[in-house]
């Protein structure tokens, strides 16, 4: 089976009129998967670090510019078509707005609504170590 290897910024801010977190989400505008809910990223390149990988990927993305703060896990998942290992990063703005490029949509979710996205498959494996950051 085919393996891929991910890197996926989990994006968090304190929204100012709520007080409360929030992650940011993105749903996929393109591929197979079109449509589902993800936290963006994409793959890693040839001696590419995760986190040079997450800071490249949101550049690209979302023309913004992250630091890669910690791994907060790595997900295993099994599509039917390959094998997926998805490096979950918190990460921070450093500068931009997270312009959508590539992405159909983008939202923050708290914990509240944060199960209520159509999430990907690999993505929803992490959702419930995210909601203690929340």
């Amino acid at each position: 089976m085919k393996h891929i290897t991910v890197s996926a910024a989990i994006i968090v801010r304190t929204n100012p009129q709520t007080q409360k977190k929030e992650l940011f989400a993105t749903q996929r505008g393109y591929g197979d998967f079109k449509g589902g809910w993800e936290f963006p990223g994409g793959k890693l390149e040839p001696g590419e670090s995760p986190q040079q990988c997450i800071v490249r990927e949101i550049r690209e993305e979302l023309a913004t510019v992250v630091k890669a703060e910690k791994t907060l896990g790595v997900v295993e998942y099994d599509y039917p078509a390959f094998h997926l290992t998805m490096h979950c990063l918190l990460c921070s703005v450093v500068s931009g707005d997270l312009k959508l490029l590539e992405h159909e949509d983008a939202k923050w979710v708290t914990g509240e609504n944060l199960y209520s996205l159509d999430w990907l498959p690999a993505d929803r494996l992490i959702l419930d170590r995210l909601l203690s950051i929340l």
